[in-house]
């Protein structure tokens, strides 16, 4: 005689999540419900080309790259900050320089607001303008034109001077 402890079969009495074959086919179910997810989700959603003639723009791109020493000018900028909030930019190198030039200062502490300010051509190669007189932490300093970019830079503490340097392509 068969005791019921040693029955092959399910007893009735167990719960759904001790039966064997729920379990067996569990897994490859999933897998075919996420499958499935996915193919909708490609079918149903447009990725579009960034741009139709991705070819052309290429071998453009590719005529344009060739760039000479000869062509490569070295910029150097040094930012000097007073306490009043007077900022003055000293820009040295072979570059046309614009009547205007925008300076960012952004904290990097998530609450730190950027300051932006326009600084204006005075003598020669010197920029000036205005700051909040408050520059105390830690910032990202960006300056820019409209026809270029100095990398930005992470400066610290009381601003009193920072340097910027690239080489700019002309």
């Amino acid at each position: 005689m068969r005791s019921p402890a040693s029955s092959s079969r399910a007893d009735s009495r167990t719960p759904w999540y001790r039966q064997p074959w729920l379990w067996l086919f569990a897994g490859p179910g999933i897998v075919v419900v996420a499958s499935g997810v996915s193919a909708w989700l490609a079918v149903s959603s447009d990725d579009g080309l960034v741009a139709t003639d991705y070819y052309k723009r290429g071998l453009l791109i590719n005529r344009q790259l060739p760039v000479t020493a000869a062509d490569l000018h070295p910029v150097a900028v040094t930012l000097t900050f007073d306490p009043n909030g007077r900022v003055r930019a000293r820009i040295d190198g072979d570059i046309a320089l614009p009547p205007r030039i925008e300076l960012t200062l952004k904290g990097t502490a998530p609450e730190g607001a950027a300051q932006h300010v326009l600084l204006d051509r005075g003598d020669a190669n010197i920029y000036g303008g205005m700051l909040e007189p408050s520059r105390h932490g830690h910032f990202n300093v960006t300056l820019e034109s409209k026809d270029w970019r100095m990398p930005t830079t992470v400066a610290s503490g009381p601003l009193t001077e920072v340097r910027l340097a690239t080489t700019i392509a002309r």
